[in-house]
């Protein structure tokens, strides 16, 4: 099975356009996305994502999308792709619009799409040059809106990375270029707090909730306890590296800037237990 694509209420095949030339979201950039693990031919923490997508809408000053017709786009999707295990993209951008950044106030396009994909269980990273900034006007929102992760993610994958890691405006860890970020150290996994201007990852919100419920000790971040330095103890060994997302689920770092890393042993559990309960629990 390949890519499956429905736009707006019909199939599209991968080459096919689907959208206006003249689509917001292609000339600036101007929408939201959610992208879902796929387990089982089902898409994982469905409901989650749709909310969080709304608060993206939302920061953004674009109306709500009708749920009712997301979810008849993404079983339609699912029913054609089958039972598989992979990712699910939802996007809804502003329409129709101008050459520039003004809205016309036109109907939301929807795109939703999904093909297979498997997850690594370890990750690769690089720290990058440029900074996340926390005071944005889009920070933590989910937007479509993403090419600086673009241009800082190719930088990292020419070091031999497959993440790039970002600080913030005042130097603290915020996040990856598609992932959220914890650190091991002191007997703790401990995770940037979101007034870094991290994204609220889904996947970094449910190894929160189900960490605690486990005993697993994991936390946000006290303000200033995550300098962008710490990566600094990851490299020398006093520290240990785990990125989380719906594309590579909980998963121990085990390579920053050319130095090989071993897994932590926290990371592992949090990796093991994520594993198991995603299975359990798929609309958590």
């Amino acid at each position: 099975m390949t890519l499956v694509i429905w736009a707006d209420g019909r199939f599209v095949e991968e080459g096919e356009g689907a959208l206006s030339a003249v689509d917001h979201g292609i000339t600036v950039g101007d929408g939201a996305f959610e992208t879902c693990t796929i387990v089982d031919g089902q898409a994982f923490a469905l409901s989650r994502h749709l909310r969080r997508l709304g608060r993206s809408l939302a920061g953004l000053g674009l109306a709500a999308v009708d749920e009712g017709l997301v979810r008849e786009g993404v079983t339609a999707v699912l029913g054609r792709a089958g039972r598989i295990d992979g990712r699910l993209r939802i996007t809804v951008t502003a329409g129709v619009g101008p050459l520039g950044s003004g809205r016309t106030g036109a109907a939301a396009t929807l795109v939703v799409a999904a093909a297979p994909s498997e997850i690594a269980a370890e990750g690769r990273a690089a720290r990058s040059p440029w900074t996340r900034n926390e005071r944005s006007a889009v920070a933590g929102l989910k937007t479509t809106s993403y090419a600086e992760n673009v241009v800082a993610l190719a930088e990292a994958v020419a070091k031999g990375a497959d993440e790039a890691l970002l600080a913030n405006t005042t130097g603290d860890l915020c996040e990856g270029t598609g992932s959220n970020v914890f650190v091991e150290r002191g007997g703790e996994l401990v995770t940037p707090r979101l007034d870094s201007g991290c994204l609220a990852g889904i996947t970094r919100e449910l190894l929160l909730e189900w960490g605690q419920e486990a005993g697993l000790p994991v936390r946000e971040a006290r303000a200033g306890e995550l300098p962008f330095s710490v990566l600094d103890g990851v490299e020398r060994g006093r520290a240990r590296l785990l990125l989380t997302s719906s594309g590579r689920n909980v998963q121990p770092v085990t390579w920053l800037d050319g130095t090989e890393l071993p897994a932590g042993e926290l990371s592992l559990a949090a990796q093991e237990l994520f594993a198991r309960l995603q299975r359990e629990r798929l609309d958590p």
